[in-house]
């Protein structure tokens, strides 16, 4: 199934992104080692979410699968926050953008079914409380979205091949997510 990058673009930023940009994957440089950043465990995440590392899968299988890909599309949502110490402000906008993420997931299946990957920032959200907490398989395994991270990318990277900030001015939070297709 062919794409039109231009309609599959503003699909996403009538979906909410504020921007979007088509990249070829070919041109995503992929590390591996990224994921040691995931072993601290800033977020709270690591082997709690079953699409967090180390449960989202070896690394490196999961470069393989990215780079089955030809193009991707990247966006980023951003976020006014009262300070830089506004973790309420962070929450409430992760939860915004994990929104967006989940639309364009769903609008990407109806315009190309299965023949893409959605990927957004940190941990799976679809559950308020992941199955993995219970000890029990994921509930929604053809909804779970996992993060660029996980895949062992940069997203500071990214956002520069898409000709994106990665860093949006004082007092913001900046959101990326990706889809990849052929």
């Amino acid at each position: 199934m062919t794409v039109d990058v231009n309609i599959f673009n503003q699909m996403i930023l009538e979906k909410g992104a504020k921007n979007s940009s088509v990249i070829e994957v070919s041109g995503i440089h992929f590390d591996p080692e990224l994921r040691k950043a995931c072993e601290q465990n800033y977020c709270g995440n690591f082997g709690k979410n079953w699409t967090c590392p180390p449960l989202c899968g070896d690394v490196n299988e999961l470069i393989k699968r990215a780079k089955q890909y030809t193009h991707a599309v990247v966006f980023q949502t951003i976020h006014t926050l009262e300070d830089s110490y506004d973790f309420e402000g962070m929450t409430k906008a992760s939860k915004e953008h994990n929104t967006i993420v989940k639309d364009v997931f769903k609008a990407t299946k109806e315009m190309i079914g299965d023949n893409s990957l959605v990927l957004g920032a940190g941990g799976c959200s679809e559950c308020e409380v992941c199955a993995k907490m219970d000890e029990e398989p994921c509930r929604h395994p053809d909804l779970a979205i996992t993060s660029l991270e996980a895949y062992g990318m940069y997203v500071s990277k990214i956002a520069h091949l898409g000709g994106m900030k990665y860093i949006n001015g004082q007092n913001t939070v900046t959101y990326f997510g990706m889809v990849l297709f052929n």
